[in-house]
């Protein structure tokens, strides 16, 4: 990877991050999440003409990627609903390239060298130290959907490698995943929400989940880009540092205790997610 490579997924990975952290802040998550896909599309709908049409063969990516979006979504609204973004977060990201690793040694006969040792162990003991601060039944409200959204990242990150590789263009195939997941999520906002048919209030909470549905959008296409010139594996890892930043976004922003265990727990997660991105 070369360093303007490096240099822009270390940029995404703080966007990542600052927009989670302002999801996470919100009172109406499920409401800013939708806002925040809805205004990628509308940015991706003025994108999109200008950009050549993706190949054929990467339209299924597409479709599928939508869905895990939108999956990822309501399970980072669950999350974020009982945990902290500075235990929530690290825990859901770490736990996607821990999950790659496994998945690729179970059903793909990989064999896990040391590094990808060495990475699972720091991975799950970053997780079990972060697991430490929550207590009885908010253990299985936090832990098990984060790492559920985790599975997801996993998936999708695979998916839109695959997917952006094969389109011919990395750029076209993010306008046009931006701007399908949008519209995706308005029935499951109209579903999910407390008083059907009520009045929507557009305020400035909504506006401010709308540019960080633009953040969104710079931050996720910076990674597809940078999946369809470089490894997959390095990429992702270097997006993981995140972990690190979102603790202190927690911590100054929401209120969040921000100790030194759970600070070394974030790092140590991070540190795992690399040794996993990067075994290749």
């Amino acid at each position: 990877m070369s360093p303007w490579v490096v240099g822009l997924v270390l940029f995404s990975a703080v966007l990542h991050a600052s927009w989670n952290a302002l999801l996470k802040g919100g009172s109406d998550r499920l409401h800013s999440v939708t806002v925040m896909t809805v205004a990628a599309s509308v940015v991706s709908a003025v994108w999109v003409p200008f950009l050549p049409v993706p190949r054929v063969e990467s339209w299924f990516y597409i479709g599928l990627s939508v869905a895990l979006h939108v999956v990822y979504n309501l399970l980072l609204v669950m999350a974020y609903r009982h945990g902290d973004l500075g235990v929530t977060y690290p825990i859901a990201r770490g736990s996607s390239p821990l999950l790659v690793a496994a998945g690729a040694a179970i059903l793909a006969g990989e064999r896990l060298d040391a590094f990808t040792l060495v990475g699972i162990v720091l991975v799950c003991g970053g997780i079990f130290g972060l697991a430490r601060e929550c207590r009885g039944a908010k253990l299985s409200r936090v832990i098990a959907p984060a790492i559920l959204t985790g599975v997801t990242i996993a998936a999708y990150t695979v998916v839109d490698g695959l997917g952006s590789r094969a389109s011919g263009n990395s750029w076209a195939y993010a306008a046009w995943l931006f701007l399908a997941t949008g519209p995706a999520m308005l029935p499951v906002w109209a579903w999910r929400r407390r008083a059907p048919g009520g009045p929507v209030r557009l305020g400035a909470a909504s506006l401010r989940s709308a540019a960080g549905g633009v953040v969104s959008l710079v931050a996720y296409a910076i990674v597809i880009w940078a999946a369809s010139i470089s490894p997959m594996g390095p990429v992702s890892a270097l997006r993981e540092s995140s972990v690190v930043v979102a603790a202190v976004l927690g911590w100054l922003f929401l209120g969040e205790r921000l100790g030194w265990w759970r600070l070394v727990a974030c790092a140590v997660v991070a540190s795992g997610a690399a040794c996993l991105g990067l075994r290749g």
